[in-house]
């Protein structure tokens, strides 16, 4: 009886037929975010570098410069993240971005 293949099998076949596409890419940083963030980070970068309007990348690309302890790179890729995302009218992603650059930079004030 064959096993079925894991969901990282099932991303990396996809990404070995089309090693262009930003979801399946997406799809992989956050498999590996947890086990190896150092790979999950290798994807992010290539999703930074190739494709550069996919929103969502930027909130956990810079999550995960925090978890590596990278702090400077958090903070640049919160801000190209905001310009970004502003730029495609997508206002939620903005906030999101905003919020977790606040904190990172320690001006994360409660809401007034």
């Amino acid at each position: 009886m064959e096993t079925a293949p894991s969901r990282l099998q099932q991303l990396l076949a996809f990404y070995a037929d089309d090693p262009n596409d930003a979801f399946t890419i997406y799809a992989l940083a956050t498999e590996y975010r947890a086990t190896e963030p150092e790979k999950a980070m290798e994807f992010y970068q290539k999703l930074l570098d190739e494709h550069p309007d996919y929103v969502g990348t930027y909130y956990h690309a810079g999550k995960l410069h925090e978890q590596l302890e990278n702090p400077e790179e958090a903070e640049k890729v919160y801000r190209k993240g905001l310009q970004i995302s502003r730029r495609a009218g997508q206002m939620h992603a903005a906030s999101e971005l905003q919020q977790a650059l606040n904190q990172l930079l320690g001006l994360d004030f409660e809401d007034e």
